[in-house]
């Protein structure tokens, strides 16, 4: 089972940096929708990422068009604050796909709204106040919508409990 998180035209390299960490600590590829609002030489970037870059499968694509012929009929989940559906009363379970894809717009715009509404079906929001709130952050949308994919998924991957290292000599 694989959650992919893909970033359409993201401009803020900290945001990229944080969402590609936590890509590499959920085993999620990180898809970035150009045009980038930065270098990928960013300090920015890079020091939000860490050194967790190694640890992230990263594939880029030239525009949105792109992205839906690599697409090629796979899942597809748009991140929107325009949408009717709540991201955790859908089904991220994973039966039959052994992959979905989570689009996230720019965090200026969003995505774009000709796109969306042609896609209605396959919007998800985040419940939020939207009258003193103009949008979440980014990085923290994109980690709340992967780790509830992954909490119905039982975490596939990943560690559930933590071992402190003296536990480990035992």
């Amino acid at each position: 089972m694989t959650n992919h998180i893909v970033l359409f035209e993201p401009l803020i390299p900290a945001n990229t940096g944080n969402i590609a960490r936590t890509c590499a600590a959920t085993n999620s590829p990180l898809h970035l929708i150009e045009p980038l609002g930065f270098s990928t030489d960013d300090k920015h970037l890079k020091r939000a990422g860490l050194d967790y870059w190694d640890a992230v499968d990263i594939t880029y694509h030239k525009d949105l068009p792109s992205f839906l012929e690599y697409l090629n009929g796979r899942k597809l989940f748009l991140i929107s604050k325009f949408s009717h559906k709540v991201y955790s009363e859908e089904n991220l379970a994973l039966t039959e796909e052994k992959e979905q894809f989570f689009l996230f717009g720019k965090e200026t715009t969003g995505l774009p709204e000709e796109f969306m509404r042609e896609n209605e079906e396959k919007c998800l929001r985040i419940p939020m106040n939207d009258t003193h709130v103009r949008s979440l952050n980014l990085s923290n949308t994109v980690a709340m919508v992967v780790y509830e994919a992954l909490r119905q998924q039982n975490f596939p991957g990943l560690e559930a409990t933590h071992h402190y290292e003296h536990d480990k000599l035992d």
